[in-house]
């Protein structure tokens, strides 16, 4: 018994090692994962139906398949898979820009998308600091003359009622796209509202052309000018011509809708440095337009 005591006695316990823990995962990656299952997430609530695609009689994934969800963006397939795989993959402020489109992200989980991104979002559909009430009182106050605020990109900050009928319905465009540029390449209310369109868009091409020159970096004027690229055939071509072309006034002829020809001297007020904020506004310039912008006006008050 002694000996078995003394030989117990004798035996020391081994130290265990611990267990390596796992390393906290980095910002970054989680970012990349959260932003993997948002993706997912909204992919799969949308039907076909709801982007135009046809449903097909095999359809096991609920939602939108990857492969369509790229076609409707236009990125590769491989690509945005990765993306829903959390992959170290970069993303340029416009492919989330047509992600948060073909997704049909309301203006929240539009937001998300890009903070978790960690990207600048492009769209001009937030509210502007340089639109004050004051200067929405001022555009009120001109009515019947057609009146807005716009920014050196053509993106529509605020308007007046007879602006908001002026060229189409302004009040039913998407605020992401109310801008000018947009409008007269792809939208018909408004193209067919303009008397000379092709001068129209030429001019307005070399005018931002001139006015891009200092954001050449900058994500939402790249983000505008490749919808251009990629929606109008007839912007392409006219970009292909590299004009540039100053800011100024001249008179218009818009064929509206409601009240027929209306000849406007056109007027920008600058609200900054000439490459920031302006009002634009639409004088009569005879007679005749002046009672149409009255009667314009009138319409827009009986449908409020």
């Amino acid at each position: 018994m002694t000996t078995m005591a003394s030989e117990l006695s004798d035996v020391r316990e081994v130290p265990r090692t611990p267990a390596p823990k796992s390393p906290e995962p980095s910002e970054p990656d989680v970012r990349r994962h959260e932003l993997a299952d948002f993706l997912r997430s909204r992919r799969e609530r949308i039907t076909p139906e709801q982007v135009g695609l046809p449903r097909g009689r095999r359809r096991r994934t609920p939602g939108l398949r990857r492969e369509e969800v790229a076609q409707l963006s236009a990125v590769g397939v491989t690509w945005y898979t990765w993306l829903e795989q959390a992959r170290d993959i970069q993303v340029s402020p416009q492919v989330l820009d047509a992600l948060a489109r073909a997704l049909l992200l309301d203006r929240s989980e539009r937001s998300h998308l890009f903070s978790l991104a960690g990207a600048v979002d492009p769209s001009p559909g937030a509210d502007c600091p340089s639109v004050t009430p004051a200067l929405r009182e001022m555009l009120r106050q001109l009515d019947p003359l057609p009146a807005c605020i716009q920014n050196s990109r053509y993106d529509i900050l605020a308007y007046n009622r007879t602006y908001g009928r002026l060229l189409c319905d302004l009040d039913a465009v998407h605020p992401d796209d109310r801008n000018c540029m947009i409008l007269s390449y792809t939208n018909a209310d408004w193209r067919a509202a303009v008397v000379d369109l092709p001068e129209m868009n030429r001019l307005m091409a070399a005018k931002f052309r001139g006015a891009m020159a200092g954001h050449l970096a900058e994500p939402a004027w790249k983000a505008l000018l490749g919808r251009l690229e990629a929606a109008s055939p007839e912007f392409r071509e006219i970009w292909a011509r590299h004009e540039v072309v100053g800011p100024g006034g001249r008179t218009k002829i818009f064929r509206n809708a409601h009240v027929g020809l209306l000849r406007l001297d056109h007027t920008d007020l600058w609200l900054g440095p000439s490459s920031g904020p302006r009002m634009v506004t639409y004088v009569p310039a005879d007679d005749e337009t002046a009672q149409r912008l009255q009667r314009l006006q009138a319409l827009e008050l009986a449908d409020a």
